[in-house]
């Protein structure tokens, strides 16, 4: 009667590890286009994902970069203070987006540009995403802004 108790005891564990370790590879594998890793110009430069991986990039907008062109699209420039990258986007971008303000896009790098499929503006005057300001001090071109 022991060795029942015991057996089934263990077969119980068993099959919860199992189903603990399938559940985590499904919601792995649901989640694996969902997210998107923050990159600066400077990594994107230094190492350049694959053209299929949709990641974000941010940082300010290059002065004098923005080309807007037939339609709705813009072409122009982000730094980091380290390196520029080229973006080319498609749609209508918001209302605080301009030259040295900071922003972050979400698309994919193809043949040198970072082709956008969203792009956000900071929100007021005095802020800028977390990652942005980060890449930002790290390059050593952070500048707090005045209170």
């Amino acid at each position: 009667m022991k060795n029942l108790k015991k057996t089934r005891r263990v077969q119980i564990i068993v099959l919860a590890f199992v189903a603990l370790a399938l559940s985590t590879g499904l919601i792995g594998y649901a989640l694996q286009d969902g997210i998107n890793y923050y990159r600066s110009p400077a990594e994107v430069i230094a190492e350049p994902p694959a053209t299929n991986e949709v990641f974000r990039m941010g940082g300010l907008v290059a002065e004098g970069t923005i080309v807007r062109g037939q339609g709705e699209t813009v072409t122009f420039s982000v730094t980091d203070g380290a390196e520029t990258v080229p973006v080319s986007y498609t749609g209508v971008l918001p209302d605080l987006f301009g030259e040295n303000q900071g922003m972050i896009g979400t698309g994919t790098y193809v043949n040198g540009v970072f082709e956008a499929s969203e792009i956000l503006a900071k929100h007021d005057e005095d802020y800028m995403p977390k990652e942005v300001v980060d890449s930002l001090k790290e390059s050593g071109v952070y500048v707090e802004p005045s209170s």
